[in-house]
């Protein structure tokens, strides 16, 4: 099957790496390259370095949409357009090439969670189960007929880190599936329910302000939801402080009613910070100008005080 595959996102290597063993992968449509920095080399896209490195064809548009790269795509002669985290919703035209599908891999168990971030909201919103989708393609934003979908837990401890390595575990085996089924005929598309759609745009810097008068588990969520970026992030007088890592302590019993924010304790464990219900220990952070430390090494060099806020 001739195949052209469209995608930048480091969670899409695994797929691709896949496609190559068993497919004629015609052409890697990516992102254009960027600077980093002012004086700083030009940097390219994790699916560009992986497609260099396996000697395959690159394409890097600075429009998807033009004239130019619909016609450089057609004269490709491609079975299959595959795109997983490209970044870019396709028109007509481009989803008309393919001789038999356009497929889009998604990151959540459509028609949840359709947009840029499927991965950060359900770690935000606490969700226990996600997993992938694959759809038949139209120019709307992630709302296509459904092809496979399957579904992956989401353990206490993951992040989006972790929980994005697994995500692409299973849309690599995934998509093997799907293919399987197009060449034996097997294709059994669903439409979605747009009723039971829900929404994860892209992430905003402010996401990931920490409010304090949230409940201790949703604090957590946010934090393990917004890594590595925004990250979720506090002030202490002034200094923003981005957290890394922390845990729920509901057990403390203090006499007092705290004010959300207010630090409870500093000491080997963490920084105990209590919340609307339940309190927050925080393990580890790094100040703006800083480098990532646990919470004791942090307290060894920052002056925190007992009973003082974090906004």
């Amino acid at each position: 099957m001739k195949i052209v595959f469209f995608g930048s996102g480091k969670i899409a290597i695994p797929s691709l790496d896949s496609l190559i063993k068993n497919n004629d992968v015609a052409c890697v449509v990516t992102a254009p390259d960027k600077k980093k920095g002012r004086h700083l080399p030009i940097s390219f896209t994790p699916i560009k370095e992986f497609a260099l490195k396996k000697e395959l064809n690159i394409f890097q548009p600075e429009d998807i949409l033009a004239k130019q790269s619909i016609e450089y795509l057609k004269k490709l002669n491609a079975d299959v357009f595959i795109v997983f985290s490209f970044g870019k919703i396709l028109s007509r035209d481009l989803l008309d090439i393919p001789k038999l599908f356009a497929l889009n891999i998604h990151a959540s168990l459509l028609p949840k969670y359709r947009g840029a971030a499927p991965i950060n909201q359900a770690l935000i919103n606490g969700e226990e189960k996600t997993g992938i989708t694959i759809i038949k393609m139209n120019e709307k934003m992630d709302e296509g007929n459904i092809l496979l979908r399957k579904g992956i837990g989401i353990d206490y401890s993951d992040n989006v880190l972790t929980l994005e390595e697994k995500i692409s575990k299973l849309a690599a085996k995934s998509l093997q599936e799907a293919l399987y089924k197009i060449n034996q005929n097997e294709i059994r598309l669903i439409k979605q329910e747009d009723k039971e759609a829900s929404y994860a745009p892209k992430l905003k810097k402010e996401d990931g302000r920490i409010n304090w008068n949230k409940q201790a588990h949703q604090i957590r969520n946010q934090i393990r939801g917004c890594l590595p970026w925004p990250g979720a992030f506090t002030f202490y007088k002034s200094t923003m402080l981005k957290i890394w890592d922390a845990e729920v302590i509901n057990e403390i019993q203090k006499k007092d009613k705290c004010l959300s924010g207010t630090i409870i304790s500093l000491d080997k464990k963490g920084i105990l910070v209590a919340t609307k219900e339940g309190f927050l220990l925080i393990k580890e952070l790094q100040s703006s100008s800083g480098r990532r430390l646990s919470a004791w090494q942090f307290i060894q060099g920052h002056k925190f005080v007992i009973g003082s806020k974090l906004d």
